[in-house]
């Protein structure tokens, strides 16, 4: 899951997740009023925007969802231009008023600005990852660092932080109510890690850093973007794709022809290391081919980012210093659930310590299989390599659990999984109801609008499935917001879930594997966090909350897709739509605990590497040319490198940390598995209090998925569980706890 970035307010916004994506308030407001006027002036006569223009005003359609089908690429620019002056008159008039400050006129004045830079920035920055093209690319490249010194100029006014600062050091005199009271808080925080407390020399420095940091991180995802696109590995004959399904071998040959390669076959990448359609090609070579292929993205070429990655290392790390901490990771931390690196580290390595050593068992049986198939047709063996372990990984799951995919895909019909399962389940837990739209209009014909209602039938939120994988599409999978719930301005929320599953031929059913189906239900997790959000601002709505939170709903989401009433209710065949006999059903579930030791060890690495990275300072920051030596020497210092186990992302396509489209996750990675632990201790009190029901829903509601950061997450979770957060539910869920 993961975010975008949008502007002041909601830059915390963006900072909710893969999976969630909102857009940090940026605003340039200078420290002189007529400075201010004088930029807002120029800006505005370099980019007029018209009154035709499809931001000028909030949205007529419900919801506020934006209207696709009147926006075109050259709006963007001359809205964005608009909407930065705007906030800079806005603000300006904040920070000069002549009334002393107060609650109302300064913190609520700073929420309500903005408007217009935020309804262009969540819709742009939600399609640079979604459904770009190269002009919004070219647009992207040249409006981040713009962003980013608009941002800093809000950030670091001295005369809007000293009325900030004024109203925080009387709040106990203010008699604010809890939510206010926390929304103070937060914008002091958020000023005083901007730098709001810095000389104006080191301001000026911080303000070069942001927008170089900014500029690199959009090039990174550009990079990766075209690294991906370009990565694609073209097949020319068609017997190297034994293994896949006809489905599968005719959309490769439909991504040829798109490509002006008729008569042959593309096997598009994906955004991890290792590609899913490993478990399924039986020709060595090939497999060998494709793996090269992905972990050779942004490493060379014109899409090179090792470059990149050197420079962003030092850039962020004497960041950290300027604003008074050791290193970037301890910046992060501070402000998040886990609290600093050490922590961050200790539990990354505790379950290391159980993932480990089953990925090396899981690789003897695998190795005993490639052994004895190589006895059996008389060729020497050879020795387990990263593009094998998928494909012979199957074949101890065919002969373990007695099936494989093939049996079981036909039993996952995307709309089924939708309609049966994820939005079954929100049904059976909050009451939701779900209502196709097909008046409303899309950014892409395959994008579908539902219309979410509440309990008590009232309309809630919109939600948009955008489930297919594009060329002009980020890999991965992510929640976004295009529009964020506030009571503050009556806004209910409209939410998107991006995956990116292989698109079949027309006319044939999506079929998925058992991962994409826990994906819907990951994403649907962070769907669900921003619908139910009920909060008065806009700074502490849904998935606004830090990383090592974000996660959480979506991860304990993820518990309905192996939940024996909800997989019976949506695993029916697609053709004659029998339920998934009993015994296929409780061998498939039983094998989810399999190779979880390679998939932990794959994450516990990759996660490793984003904290070895941020944990340096600028003079310990490598050559370009010695990133991969990087990243291998920081996992042997950890004792987690394993060569048949690579990490899940090599640093040069690691979008979590290195480019903004993730909302930013550098020294966040970990975020994940943080979450998880809280995840699993959750299935465990839900399973304990009956499981799938509307009270135990309800009450999820109430204490978590409703309340934003109105209160801090690691409270949020002990007002619900009771106790502080155990592991032991994670190491079990996922098989890996030592036997009792």
């Amino acid at each position: 899951m993961r975010h975008l970035r949008l502007t002041l307010k909601t830059m915390a916004l963006a900072a909710a997740g893969l999976a969630v994506t909102l857009i940090a308030r940026a605003v340039d407001a200078p420290a002189a009023t007529a400075a201010t006027a004088a930029t807002a002036a120029t800006a505005a006569a370099a980019a007029p925007m018209g009154p035709d223009n499809p931001f000028a005003q909030p949205s007529r359609l419900p919801y506020q969802l934006p209207p696709f089908d009147r926006i075109r690429d050259r709006d963007y620019r001359p809205a964005f231009m608009a909407g930065m002056a705007a906030q800079r008159a806005e603000v300006a008039a904040i920070a000069h008023a002549p009334q002393p400050p107060s609650f109302d006129n300064t913190i609520v004045a700073l929420e309500r600005s903005g408007r217009l830079l935020d309804r262009v920035s969540s819709t742009f920055f939600n399609l640079t990852t979604s459904n770009s093209d190269e002009e919004i690319l070219r647009l992207e490249t040249e409006m981040a660092p713009q962003l980013a010194a608009h941002q800093d100029a809000i950030h670091l006014d001295a005369a809007l932080f000293a009325r900030i600062e004024a109203l925080y050091d009387r709040r106990s005199q203010l008699h604010l109510d809890a939510q206010s009271l926390r929304l103070l808080e937060r914008y002091h925080t958020d000023f005083v890690r901007a730098g709001a407390r810095l000389g104006a020399g080191r301001q000026q420095r911080l303000r070069s850093i942001n927008q170089q940091v900014s500029a690199l991180m959009t090039r990174f995802g550009q990079n990766v973007l075209r690294a991906t696109r370009d990565g694609a590995v073209v097949v020319g004959q068609a017997s190297q794709l034994e293994g896949l399904s006809a489905s599968q071998i005719a959309a490769a040959a439909d991504a040829a022809r798109e490509r002006g390669l008729g008569g042959k076959w593309l096997i598009a990448l994906q955004n991890t290391t290792t590609q899913p359609v490993l478990a399924q090609l039986t020709t060595r070579r090939l497999r060998e081919r494709i793996y090269r292929a992905s972990i050779a993205r942004g490493s060379g070429g014109a899409a090179d980012n090792t470059a990149v990655i050197v420079q962003l290392v030092k850039l962020r790390a004497e960041r950290a210093r300027l604003l008074g901490y050791p290193t970037h990771a301890a910046y992060v931390l501070a402000d998040e659930t886990a609290g600093n690196p050490q922590a961050v580290r200790t539990m990354l390595l505790q379950v290391a310590g159980a993932a480990l050593p089953a990925a090396h068992r899981e690789a003897g049986a695998i190795q005993q299989i490639i052994d004895a198939e190589a006895a059996a047709s008389r060729r020497p063996s050879f020795a387990l390599q990263p593009w094998d372990w998928q494909y012979y990984s199957e074949q101890v799951r065919k002969s373990r659990y007695d099936f494989d995919a093939a049996q079981v895909r036909p039993y996952f019909e995307l709309d089924r999984v939708l309609q049966d399962g994820v939005f079954f389940a929100a049904n059976r837990l909050f009451g939701l109801t779900f209502k196709e739209r097909h008046d409303l209009p899309v950014y892409r014909s395959d994008v579908r609008v539902f219309e979410v209602f509440d309990r008590d039938g009232a309309p809630l939120a919109l939600f948009l499935a955008d489930y297919y994988a594009h060329d002009n599409k980020q890999g991965g999978a992510w929640m976004n917001n295009y529009v964020v719930q506030s009571k503050l301005f009556g806004l209910k929320p409209v939410v998107v879930n991006n995956l990116n599953i292989p698109k079949p031929p027309a006319g044939a059913p999506t079929l998925l594997t058992f991962d994409e189906v826990t994906a819907m239900f990951h994403e649907f997790g962070h769907a669900l966090h921003g619908m139910l959000s009920d909060v008065e601002y806009p700074l502490l709505s849904g998935t606004n909350v830090p990383p090592d939170f974000v996660e959480y709903p979506s991860q304990y989401n993820e518990m309905w897709a192996r939940e024996p009433a909800v997989v019976a209710h949506f695993a029916r065949h697609y053709q004659t739509g029998e339920p998934m006999p009993q015994a296929l059903l409780e061998r498939v579930l039983a094998a989810q605990r399999f190779d979880q030791g390679y998939l932990t060890s794959e994450y516990i690495e990759a996660a490793l590497i984003d904290l070895a990275w941020h944990e340096i300072g600028p003079a310990q920051a490598p050559r370009a040319d010695q990133v991969a030596a990087f990243e291998t020497a920081a996992l042997r210092h950890d004792g987690v490198a394993y060569a048949p186990v690579p990490p899940r992302y090599h640093s040069p396509y690691f979008l979590h940390i290195f480019s903004d489209e993730y909302a930013d996750y550098s020294a966040g990675y970990y975020a994940y598995l943080w979450s998880e632990v809280l995840a699993r201790d959750t299935g465990q009190w839900l399973h304990a209090h009956g499981g799938l029901t509307r009270v135990n829903g309800d009450y999820l509601r109430a204490r978590i998925l409703s309340r934003g950061r109105t209160e801090e997450p690691r409270q949020l979770f002990q007002d619900f569980y009771g106790a502080p957060p155990d592991i032991e539910p994670l190491l079990d869920y996922r098989g890996l706890a030592p036997p009792k």
